[in-house]
């Protein structure tokens, strides 16, 4: 049995959930001292699902990834990853922090890419990415190689496998990033805002990636400010603002006909900044679409929120090198 809060804060027993969920939130808060950033956040994520969480900076996006891969711990409320409970066990009706060996079996059936590539500098991008499934899952050196040039062959990058990453661009180096995380035959891939550290003209490369995966099956959860990418590869937008979910839905409710006043103003926003950005690059002479490769729908949906704009977490400590236990947004 696992203890769960219900809606009035009380403590009830239940065993592993079988929502046929792979991802189940149920009421999630998460504080940091008084901040709350996190506040009854409900949501599933259905295996083979591609969701997309959009929203203004400070709305809680990148901390609640941050939550289901347990680089954070929560308040209140539980993440259930597979019908298992994430971080905790029950014993006599108390909750217990899992042992660091159960979190780390936990936390390798999830893949995880950040803002910032994080790769090691010292080592050449083939050996990023054999590197989690040789120390990690034991994997014998010479099937974690086979296995990372299939890996790098399928992002498109097999023949840079001996490069080091101050040897690769910016989408390369994020390229290499979702390889490595695949590495460990994740069940779940996280996504937190993938190309917003990149030039304009590599985001492409790694969004084109990341359809790749999308139409391979590949259960994933994105934050994003790519609002074209959310409209065509999304099968669910979540638009979250305050730490909570306003509106959930697919992509041509939520980004074509939101429910939501807030919703309404964020998409509004967005259309606005996009049109904007191609007003300046037409101007300098430049290319006028802020996000060619996402061409399809309304010109406003394709536009590309700024960082520091409504959809870019604008907290640039997002990276897994910051303590468990610092804000995100």
């Amino acid at each position: 049995m696992s203890a769960e809060p219900d809606r009035s804060g009380a403590w009830v027993e239940r065993d592993k959930i079988e929502s046929g969920h792979l991802v189940d939130a149920v009421n999630v808060t998460k504080s940091f001292g008084s901040n709350v950033v996190l506040q009854g956040v409900d949501c599933h994520v259905d295996r083979g699902e591609v969701v997309c969480l959009l929203g203004p900076s400070g709305s809680g996006k990148t901390t609640f990834l941050r939550l289901i891969n347990q680089m954070e711990t929560l308040t209140g409320g539980r993440i259930y990853v597979d019908g298992e409970l994430v971080g905790f066990t029950e014993r006599g009706g108390r909750l217990h922090a899992r042992r660091p060996k159960d979190i780390a079996r936990q936390r390798a059936r999830i893949g995880m890419v950040f803002q910032r590539f994080n790769l090691f500098p010292h080592m050449t991008a083939l050996e990023n990415v054999t590197v989690a499934p040789r120390t990690v899952a034991g994997v014998d050196a010479a099937t974690a190689r086979r296995e990372a040039m299939e890996l790098l062959d399928r992002v498109g990058l097999a023949d840079r496998a001996g490069y080091y990453p101050n040897e690769l661009s910016g989408g390369q180096q994020q390229r290499v990033a979702i390889a490595r995380a695949l590495a460990m035959k994740p069940d779940l891939m996280l996504f937190d805002e993938p190309t917003s550290a990149l030039d304009p003209e590599l985001v492409g490369e790694v969004l084109g990636a990341m359809r790749a995966l999308a139409d391979q099956g590949m259960t994933m959860i994105v934050v994003t400010h790519e609002m074209g990418f959310a409209r065509e590869v999304a099968d669910r937008v979540i638009f979250m603002d305050g730490g909570a979910v306003v509106e959930d839905g697919p992509p041509e409710q939520v980004l074509g006909n939101p429910r939501h006043e807030r919703t309404r103003a964020f998409i509004a926003r967005v259309r606005q900044e996009a049109a904007a950005e191609a007003e300046h690059a037409q101007t300098l002479g430049g290319p006028v679409d802020s996000e060619p490769q996402s061409d399809s729908g309304p010109a406003g949906d394709s536009g590309r929120a700024t960082d520091s704009g409504p959809a870019g977490d604008s907290d640039p400590a997002t990276d897994s090198d910051q303590g468990p236990d610092s804000p995100r947004e």
